[in-house]
């Protein structure tokens, strides 16, 4: 097997890098603003395959939605109800469980992903022709009646009312002293 050592390779390795210690860093850590700013560490090596990809928008999207949004909302939200966060234990006593789950997501990747991929019938499946949207038919299938609006606005809403609450926990608790 030989390997070549590509700008592209070595550029991926810490992409890689940066999205797998971000995602270590966010389960691992007691602190919930340092699991945020983790957080924001391993989206921003998702966008950074993004564009290895040639996917320039979808990283685009993934800084201004995931990290520019979501993770800045994390941060907020937990800052505005940082005294309901008492954490006493690092871990628990669902390890088992939580094993018993990564496995079962492990074993739906390899079937639904990499057996379709590398399987028996993979070099048929290499050769189908890929379809190409553009970006005008992603948004319009983000703004189309009959496409993705309904679940893009209730995710906005969603984000909204999070927020909300966040302030609403965090006002009642000041005028309680």
């Amino acid at each position: 097997m030989n390997i070549e050592i590509t700008f592209e390779t070595i550029t991926f390795a810490i992409f890689g890098v940066l999205t797998l210690a971000g995602g270590i860093g966010v389960v691992t850590t007691r602190n919930l603003i340092h699991a945020a700013l983790y957080l924001i560490v391993s989206l921003f090596g998702v966008a950074g395959i993004f564009i290895l990809l040639a996917a320039p928008f979808l990283a685009a999207i993934q800084v201004l939605v995931y990290i520019g949004a979501i993770a800045i909302l994390i941060i907020f939200g937990v800052m505005l109800t940082r005294g309901m966060t008492h954490l006493p234990e690092r871990f628990n006593r669902q390890g088992g469980l939580a094993a018993v789950v990564v496995i079962g997501g492990f074993v739906v990747l390899l079937v639904g992903v990499i057996l379709p991929v590398w399987g028996p019938n993979g070099a048929v499946a290499a050769e189908a022709q890929p379809i190409f949207m553009t970006t005008r038919d992603l948004g319009i299938a983000l703004v189309d009646k009959e496409q993705f609006v309904l679940p893009f606005e209730v995710a906005s809403v969603l984000l909204t009312a999070a927020m909300v609450g966040a302030i609403a926990i965090a006002r009642d608790d000041e005028s309680r002293d």
